[in-house]
């Protein structure tokens, strides 16, 4: 991960001073879809991002564009269905997350002041679930196996915490000048993986976790018993714990100014127009 940030700063290197390269920010939020929440945005699982990126126009319309995004990403059940209240679960997790995006201007801005724009392309993000407990302790969950994952007699490994997404979204792009623009973007990330929140299948014997893993993964896969008249009994194995027939997600939305870097020297765009100074 590092040699691809560092591969997009030589990049900014190189073309510093030619009029097709821009240097942007990301401010924006970040969601989460998955087993612990039912809803496309709960605002109190809502949290910031913010990124920096490396843009290259290859022509009036297509942007390569590479990015390094630093967000997070949470649910709880008790911000669930009422069905899901009484499991009890939490996670929460910090996102590292480099892509390399094609993006496409429905019109040229060197020719007017706004457009819509799609993107779509590659990332690697890095995430890391962990979770609070009734008092406030913070215990990664991957090394714990909550379902299973890894032990003997279980089908299911352990995910990996670097993994490939797919990004794709769009927006609204307006253009300040010839070197200064700045977009409104939604962009959602299709995962490979449902255990981006630690919860994917079924409950593991309580006894095959205990022996494995320890009696802090007991407490952690199953937290029911921990509000008040809940059921103290351990599922039996095979129970279901989340839903794995549909992938997690998650999802940036928010601003990206970009600032293009070089002159022409004659106060036009690239494309020998300019950017107007009204519709």
């Amino acid at each position: 991960m590092r040699t691809l940030f560092f591969s997009i700063l030589t990049f900014s290197a190189l073309f510093s001073f030619a009029q097709p390269f821009s240097v942007g920010i990301f401010g924006g939020i970040s969601n989460y879809q998955g087993d612990l929440t039912n809803k496309a945005i709960v605002g109190k699982n809502t949290k910031p991002a913010l990124g920096l990126t490396a843009n290259y126009d290859l022509s009036g319309r297509v942007t390569l564009r590479g990015g390094l995004t630093f967000a997070s990403v949470s649910a709880n059940d008790k911000y669930n269905a009422e069905s899901a209240k009484a499991r009890n679960l939490n996670f929460h997790s910090n996102l590292t997350e480099v892509s390399l995006l094609a993006e496409f201007n429905v019109f040229s801005l060197d020719a007017i002041r706004w457009t819509p724009y799609a993107f779509g392309g590659l990332a690697v993000y890095h995430f890391n679930p962990y979770t609070l407990d009734g008092e406030g302790l913070k215990t990664f969950l991957q090394p714990l196996s909550t379902e299973g994952q890894g032990i003997a007699g279980y089908s299911t490994k352990p995910y990996a915490l670097t993994q490939l997404a797919l990004p794709f979204g769009g927006g609204i792009k307006y253009a300040f000048s010839d070197n200064v623009r700045i977009g409104l973007e939604l962009g959602m990330r299709k995962l490979f993986t449902d255990y981006l929140d630690d919860v994917s299948t079924n409950y593991a014997d309580e006894m095959d976790l205990l022996s494995a893993k320890g009696a802090r993964a007991v407490e952690l896969a199953y937290r029911t018993d921990e509000l008040e008249g809940g059921d103290p009994t351990y599922p039996a194995k095979g129970q279901q714990r989340g839903g794995a027939k549909e992938k997690d997600w998650y999802y940036f939305s928010g601003l990206h100014l970009t600032f293009r870097l070089g002159s022409d020297g004659g106060g036009k765009g690239k494309y020998g127009v300019g950017c107007p100074t009204g519709f």
